[in-house]
């Protein structure tokens, strides 16, 4: 497994971790810093990874020491900004070098002089469609949190004895925090936005979701409905039980939602049932690929299921023509 694909899994991780899993749509920057104390031929020294919303955007490490585009939207920023490009680049250099400083007092502190570390760090943005901003700030060492900043009281919070150390001596200078605060409210916010116009045509795309019931038995216990729904995107989705029509909670389980090869996602909500009352059971899933919400018993059929998404695609067509 190349390092590059490992980077990728631990951002796609990482957002799903930051992002809720439902509610109101909203676009996020997030940069991936990685350090090693012992590169190999397929292990840079200093890794850089950046995700626009849930896609990753760019790479850079310090064998190709070039920022390459890796969303095939991102090709459209370096040829209409060149110079932008080239100073990001440089900006990502520095990191680098400055950055590596923070590892080498980091394994001091740790009395780490030899042997395999690491150091990760992730920033990043967030701006909603009310105009909502948010930010976070997490250092990691060996893969454990080590620092992170607070949003809303800018203090920070060590992740062991260790990090108080380097706690401490922030607070020393709280205009650290505070030049953080505004330069992710300013600087990150800008980019995000920019970033977003480049690759709107991806990032606003909608696929609707696939749904289907299935049911299982499990000897004298009551039976499982299980509703499983995937091919969707954005990410935002809202999956939930009804009985008799009404909004059914007890012993719902969910399954996350979680990522997809071919960039869409999956999940799925299972409850206990009596096997009698099967039929009084629907799955009812929101999400901005559909016109309205849809209602899957386990005994719909694909066809019938397909009929109600194509009938939804025509009446769509007909609101866009009336317009």
């Amino acid at each position: 497994m190349g390092l590059l694909h490992c980077l990728l899994l631990w951002g796609a991780a990482a957002l799903l971790l930051l992002a809720g899993g439902s509610g109101s749509s909203s676009h996020s920057l997030q940069d991936f810093f990685t350090f090693v104390t012992e590169p190999s031929p397929g292990l840079p020294w200093f890794t850089f990874l950046k995700y626009v919303d849930d896609q990753p955007f760019v790479h850079y490490d310090s064998n190709v020491k070039k920022l390459l585009p890796v969303a095939p939207w991102a090709k459209k920023v370096k040829q209409a900004e060149p110079h932008f490009w080239e100073n990001w680049t440089q900006r990502i250099e520095f990191s680098a070098s400055f950055h590596n400083t923070t590892f080498v007092d980091l394994r001091d502190l740790y009395n780490h002089s030899e042997g395999f570390h690491t150091m990760q760090m992730n920033f990043g943005c967030s701006l909603s469609e009310d105009g909502q901003k948010g930010w976070n700030i997490l250092y990691g060492y060996d893969g454990r949190d080590y620092l992170s900043l607070d949003r809303e009281t800018l203090n920070w919070t060590a992740g062991d004895k260790t990090a108080e150390v380097t706690k401490r001596q922030l607070e020393t200078t709280p205009f650290i925090a505070e030049n953080i605060n505004a330069s992710m409210e300013q600087e990150c916010i800008r980019s995000l936005q920019k970033f977003v116009e480049y690759g709107k045509e991806s990032l606003h795309r909608t696929e609707p979701p696939v749904v289907k019931v299935a049911w299982k038995t499990g000897g004298d216990s009551p039976e499982t409905l299980v509703c499983r729904v995937h091919g969707f995107y954005p990410k935002e989705i809202d999956v939930i039980w009804k009985k008799d029509g009404v909004y059914h909670l007890p012993d719902a389980l969910s399954g996350g939602i979680l990522p997809n090869s071919d960039g869409t996602y999956y999940t799925w909500l299972s409850t206990e049932i009596e096997s009698k009352d099967r039929d009084r059971y629907q799955c009812q899933v929101e999400h901005s690929g559909l016109l309205e919400p849809l209602d899957i018993t386990w005994n719909d059929s694909e066809e019938r299921i397909l009929q109600r998404l194509e009938e939804m695609e025509q009446r769509i067509t007909r609101l866009i023509k009336c317009h």
